[in-house]
């Protein structure tokens, strides 16, 4: 099976790196990377030797975290 390529899709969620995570949410790279190891934050996608993840993931990830803190 091939993938298809979306340009519509790419626009809406594109790829994001650390970087820009990093920037976002004002956390270390080196905290991220733990959460990965310990499944509590999405996988990268791994493009040779970066990482990328869908902007809606991340996005995703940091509303359940402030859902999550409000309620405790």
């Amino acid at each position: 099976m091939t993938a298809t390529y979306n340009p519509v899709l790419c626009a809406e969620d594109p790829l994001i790196d650390m970087t820009f995570i990093t920037t976002y949410t004002g956390m270390t790279d080196k905290w991220f990377y733990k959460l990965i190891q310990d499944g509590e934050f999405p996988k990268p996608i791994k493009l040779g030797r970066s990482s990328r993840w869908y902007k809606s993931e991340v996005e995703s990830w940091m509303q359940q975290r402030i859902a999550d803190s409000r309620r405790a």
